[in-house]
């Protein structure tokens, strides 16, 4: 249900609404540990009889686009509210829902400078640092030791309990990390009907790359007489469809991204370097800015979101665009028109610009907190959420189909899972191991977790003429995007940030004139409005402004938490 709810903002139309429902929903459990029958029993055993009381806690929401209530519902009243009532003893109420995520931005802000902020609230790194400087919020070590069962902690510890100690402080447990699967990789998605009426081959170098760019931009396989080469979007952090990321992680630049968005490196000697700050990071500008040239990047890209770009993809004006595993989802609006398939695609591990492999940056997975306030009388309902949440999200009964789809547990593509107030992911995945030969061989036995067999059904279904389900073949089949991961894992093809702990102080400080600088910058050495040497002077700059000492703050915390 989760997936980090990365994408689901660019995703418009009525069509990848419902596409993405079903995306999202399955990413969030790909293969973390399976709760059973006997996690519920836990759970309950976990409750002593003056537990079993129900206890009240309150929350802040944010209306999303995509969530739709059934009739006669709101975020007040509705199914999944009840459900934590009714099952777990969790009253949940609401101190306020935003509209949007803008004003739920600013509503927070201001709750936290004027110190009113709920019982439990999910918040980014930046504000975990704020709320902890300013004593707002609970040490939860003892509440989560005592009420959270076995099952909840094997689960949260499923990597190894890296994200667990991103909420660690000072040996205290100050959150519960929102947790995922780090291995979100950027792929490159290329229409392959073009390849074959271009007679060209498939992607394997960069140069590979740039000769496809060409090739869709000069000689328009589309025939619309306005192609260009490859998709880019505004948002210099955008890792879900038409970021830079991908391309840029194809000249060993490493960018922070929507997902990454705090990406160190290390430099060889055991010191943390800032990715964006590289040599390397010049040679894939100066690479962009020639393709910018040539006339291969719609010039209009800077002022389009992923959606705007998107339609001269869905439209046949571009063919080559960088994104994450779920990309065939976003595609299926150009690639299906009235239930026939009129665009080919295919995915490929990222082009590397010289010998060695390219590593698809990755960060630890939780990148979010769920925090407690001081104030909180029932802290313990916070861990009955946790606990209930695992269970129902990895374990589709009937009965805890209602926390995915509502009271009548029948899916209606409406995102109802959205209502659950705490929500953590799978920190594991081998979907890639298992899928892509389960749905080879035609064996649902395979598929062993919830996400998998869902995921199977769905692809069996296109397979067996269904081509609304073209996009699911596509991430899970025998040549999908996830049947790539398998190899990239082995091969080492992922680099992981090494900095995971809070934003320092002058990052708190600083970071968001250095990451507009950067932003400025870099789409003027893209557009070629200033040389690519003024890479060069932006690397000075950045030190002068704050660089040199967020880099000493990055590398005192490395040298504790290595």
């Amino acid at each position: 249900m989760n997936m980090k709810l990365r994408g689901k903002d660019v995703l418009a139309t009525a069509l990848i609404t419902s596409l993405i429902a079903a995306t999202a929903c399955s990413s969030k459990t790909e293969n973390s540990p399976q709760p059973s029958a006997s996690a519920t029993a836990s759970a309950t055993a976990a409750q002593t009889p003056e537990s079993k009381k129900v206890l009240e806690v309150s929350t802040i929401r944010e209306g999303d686009p995509y969530l739709k209530f059934d009739a006669g519902e709101s975020f007040d009243k509705n199914s999944v509210y009840e459900a934590y009532e009714k099952d777990v003893g969790v009253k949940i109420t609401n101190q306020w829902v935003a509209a949007d995520n803008n004003q739920f931005k600013e509503k927070l802000k201001i709750a936290i400078a004027s110190n009113d902020i709920p019982d439990f609230m999910l918040v980014d790194a930046t504000q975990l640092q704020q709320l902890i400087e300013a004593d707002m919020i609970m040490d939860i070590t003892s509440v989560y030791d005592k009420f959270a069962t076995p099952e909840t902690k094997k689960f949260m510890q499923a990597d190894g309990g890296t994200q667990m100690k991103s909420a660690t402080f000072g040996g205290k447990l100050i959150a519960i990390p929102s947790t995922s699967n780090p291995y979100y990789a950027q792929f490159l998605y290329v229409r392959t009907d073009w390849l074959k009426k271009l007679n060209l081959p498939e992607p394997k170098t960069m140069q590979d790359l740039m000769t496809i760019a060409e090739a869709f931009k000069t000689k328009d396989p589309g025939g619309t007489g306005r192609a260009y080469g490859i998709a880019f979007n505004k948002d210099m952090k955008e890792d879900g469809a038409t970021g830079f990321i991908g391309f840029m992680n194809g000249y060993h630049a490493y960018m922070d991204s929507n997902a990454d968005s705090n990406h160190w490196i290390d430099d060889g000697t055991g010191k943390l370097v800032k990715g964006y700050v590289q040599p390397q990071m010049k040679e894939a500008l100066k690479a962009l800015q020639d393709m910018f040239k040539k006339g291969l990047i719609d010039p209009e890209f800077a002022v389009k979101d992923t959606q705007k770009e998107s339609e001269l993809i869905f439209g046949n004006n571009i063919g080559l665009v960088y994104g994450a595993e779920w990309v065939p989802a976003h595609l299926a609006t150009g690639a299906i028109k009235d239930g026939k398939q009129v665009q080919e695609w295919g995915v490929y591990p990222i082009p590397s610009v010289d010998n060695k492999p390219a590593k698809a940056q990755i960060g630890i997975g939780g990148d979010r907190y769920y925090v407690v306030s001081k104030k909180a009388k029932n802290p313990e309902a916070v861990m009955r959420l946790l606990n209930q949440w695992i269970i129902a999200d990895n374990n589709q009964t009937e009965d805890n189909k209602v926390y995915e789809f509502g009271k009548d547990r029948v899916e209606k593509k409406n995102n109802y899972w959205l209502l659950n107030p705490l929500r953590v992911g799978s920190l594991s995945n081998n979907n890639g191991e298992v899928l892509p030969k389960a749905i080879a061989a035609k064996d649902a036995s395979m598929a062993k977790t919830k996400d998998q067999k869902s995921r199977y059904e769905r692809a069996m279904k296109y397979v067996n003429g269904d081509t609304s389900m073209w996009w699911e073949y596509w991430i899970s089949g025998p040549k999908g995007s996830y049947s790539l991961i398998p190899d990239m894992k082995k091969n080492n093809q992922f680099e992981q940030t090494k900095f995971f702990g809070a934003p320092t102080p002058t990052m708190v400080e600083k970071n968001a004139i250095l990451e507009k600088k950067r932003d400025e910058v870099f789409f003027k050495i893209i557009m070629n409005q200033v040389s690519v040497d003024e890479f060069d002077k932006f690397v000075a700059d950045w030190k002068k402004l704050g660089g040199d000492q967020i880099t000493k703050e990055v590398n005192d915390w490395y040298a504790k938490n290595k």
